[in-house]
């Protein structure tokens, strides 16, 4: 079927609601220029957000080592990257739309074109999050270039919240004393098992869209292959590494982010006055 989204930009806090209301997470991301809302015939059925991770910097420059903006002071590097890529950070639909398999790429393809209207920006960069299941079939389907698989860690809490390592200095500081060590900066073995908590590593999927034909031909000079060789469900791994001499795979794990009973990420908020970037 097709839908002839109309793209607008929305404000941060009608993007964040839809997003805590159909994401598989509601934990927004920390790095966001643009809000884009997906109409249908002016009601909202789709948001879709732009920016970059925590260490963008870091990001361009694995993918193009040679292009040499890790020496630009900081501001002149954001201002640069706005030209260089944008990271989808969330990217969700309505229920009605979500079951339909064709909805996500033609947003996909709304926002490609969206970026060449409204930007300078040479790629749209994205990931798929294995750990959640997630191979990338939208962008599959989209015609993106795959780059690479790697492994990620996140902890699986007792009540089956995911919390990224990043979010985790609190608890770090409770296993340091529990550890009787003066700083830890992943959470111990004993602790883990002490507290119902467990560690789990999975795969994450590095896609690319070039969006002009002179980002297309640096593709080649990238560190990474770029091509067609997509990863498929038979492809995803989950191993719980809660102790690290006894490692073992496991099935996907169980995460549940219900946003009314978040308990561990307190930048999530069904409040969103409070509501922290």
């Amino acid at each position: 079927m097709k839908f002839d989204f109309e793209v607008i930009e929305i404000d941060k806090t009608l993007a964040t609601k839809f997003v805590q209301k159909y994401h598989y997470s509601p934990v927004m991301p920390a790095i966001t220029k643009h809000y884009l809302g997906f109409f249908l015939d002016g009601d909202l059925k789709g948001a879709l957000t732009l920016g970059w991770g925590t260490k963008p910097r870091h990001t361009f420059n694995k993918m193009f080592p040679n292009v040499g903006i890790l020496e630009k002071e900081d501001e002149k590097f954001i201002h640069d990257i706005n030209d260089w890529y944008y990271e989808i950070g969330k990217m969700c639909l309505s229920t009605e739309l979500n079951d339909n398999k064709g909805a996500g790429s033609q947003m996909v393809s709304a926002t490609i074109k969206w970026l060449k209207n409204n930007t300078k920006c040479q790629y749209l960069y994205t990931m798929a999050d294995g750990i959640m299941g997630k191979c990338g079939f939208v962008y599959q389907a989209s015609n993106f270039y795959y780059g690479e698989k790697y492994f990620t860690s996140v902890y699986l809490m007792e009540n089956g919240e995911k919390l990224h390592p990043r979010t985790s200095k609190d608890l770090c500081t409770e296993n340091a004393k529990f550890s009787g060590k003066e700083k830890v900066f992943w959470m111990t073995t004993d602790f883990m098992i002490h507290k119902g908590i467990r560690r789990i590593d999975g795969l994450m999927f590095r896609y690319l869209y070039p969006l002009n034909k002179k980002a297309k031909r640096m593709m080649k000079q990238s560190s990474m292959n770029w091509d067609k060789s997509y990863p498929k469900s038979k492809d995803l791994e989950w191993v719980d590494v809660t102790d690290r001499k006894n490692k073992k795979s496991v099935p996907q794990p169980d995460f549940k982010m219900d946003i009314d009973n978040i308990e561990y990420n307190k930048n999530i908020s069904a409040n969103l006055d409070t509501f922290l970037q």
